[in-house]
């Protein structure tokens, strides 16, 4: 090998452990054991090459092999099952786990494998100095579209950007309405049905992709899968901050888009999602009243504990030259990045909302000015270099 390999050992059973040692070569390799509790900050402090998880009662372990490929997609990622559950084992290959074994029945299997997977890995690293790196986009990100001021076209530009995103990629790709008292999306995309979010509370515990894909409307035109507000004030109250986390959790493995369009209002379920997305797009008109709300909604979520530096990004929508403010004035006053502008197009939008007909239809067709922006936005997200 040209470089001992640095190995992480995610393991919280004592014998399983000690056999694995025994069975690598120490002189050739840097082995850390962890217990799951570290394995955040382990990769965190150090880049690995080699992640091996053996299964335990961690009920996040899903979530942590997307972490370790999001901090570092090319470390090779092994799981080590205690148990044949094949679901489980589903769930973790799509989070990015490269192999995966079943103990004890295939311990020795895996040994005597290992050897050749190093070898393997060392091999992709010496092509990678060769040749740009090129990642798989899009696994398991979710984007949530919020505006603390109604009437700021939130609704049109998510289902337009998440119908955009399945038309102009082979992604995976789900919208979530989580305006539960009165929807929307549903009238936007001429989506009519009986079977809405809340349809998925009896099933959370043990939600899967299966489950979601039942419920789930699929677009004619593009084949988006959405998953429709219950349009119902007392219903939408019988879902909890637990339910969104689970469900958002869920299809972070099972798409690899999830886009939100989130409700006005800060409510606990609202904070849930924001906590759990990757981007939040705050949707502002280019005048006094937006700037005003978007301050309040800063310090709601300040007092929250909830951090948006890093992940907060503005759209600035019907922008035109007769609007009260200009992206140089707004760039002077907003202290978060302008992710991208959108122009204003009455004449455009007007008969495709009037009919409640959809915007984008085909790959290739002639695009209105606010599907040219938004597929603008849609490619700077799928190549962001």
């Amino acid at each position: 090998m040209d470089r001992n390999l640095d190995i992480l050992l995610v393991s919280e059973d004592e014998t399983i452990t000690n056999q694995l040692l025994n069975s690598f070569d120490r002189d050739e390799n840097t082995i850390t054991v962890v217990r799951f509790e570290d394995v955040s900050r382990e990769v965190n402090r150090q880049t690995r090459d080699i992640v091996i998880m053996v299964q335990s009662s961690n009920d996040h372990i899903v979530e942590q092999i997307q972490y370790i490929k999001s901090i570092n997609p090319l470390t090779f990622t092994i799981f080590l099952a205690t148990e044949s559950d094949i679901n489980l084992l589903r769930n973790i290959t799509r989070a990015g786990a490269e192999e995966f074994f079943v103990l004890p029945e295939e311990l020795s299997l895996f040994i005597s494998r290992f050897p050749t997977i190093q070898k393997s890995y060392q091999m992709r690293l010496d092509s990678e100095k060769e040749q740009p790196i090129m990642f798989g986009k899009g696994r398991g990100q979710i984007y949530s579209f919020y505006s603390g001021k109604g009437g700021t076209g939130k609704s049109l530009i998510s289902s337009t950007f998440a119908q955009t995103l399945k038309l102009e990629s082979a992604a995976e790709v789900i919208l979530i309405d989580l305006n539960l008292q009165y929807g929307g999306i549903e009238t936007l995309m001429s989506i009519s049905t009986n079977r809405s979010i809340a349809d998925l509370k009896p099933v959370i515990q043990e939600l899967n992709e299966n489950h979601i894909r039942n419920v789930s409307q699929t677009e004619e035109n593009s084949q988006l899968e959405v998953l429709i507000s219950p349009c119902d004030a007392e219903v939408g109250e019988q879902l909890d901050e637990d339910f969104i986390s689970r469900l958002l959790r869920t299809c972070r493995r099972s798409f690899d888009y999830c886009v939100i369009d989130l409700p006005p209002q800060m409510s606990a379920l609202t904070a849930a999602a924001i906590e759990e997305s990757d981007q939040i797009y705050y949707v502002l008109l280019p005048e006094t009243t937006s700037l005003k709300v978007l301050k309040n909604f800063e310090e709601v979520c300040e007092r929250l504990g909830i951090h948006l530096q890093s992940s907060l990004s503005m759209i600035v929508n019907q922008l035109s030259k007769d609007k009260e403010l200009q992206i140089k004035d707004l760039k002077n006053l907003l202290r978060f990045p302008i992710k991208t502008t959108i122009r204003y197009d009455y004449k455009g939008l007007q008969s495709f909302v009037n009919k409640g007909e959809v915007i984008r239809k085909k790959p290739k067709e002639k695009l209105i000015p606010f599907s040219k922006d938004i597929r603008k936005f849609v490619k700077s997200v799928l190549n962001p270099k």
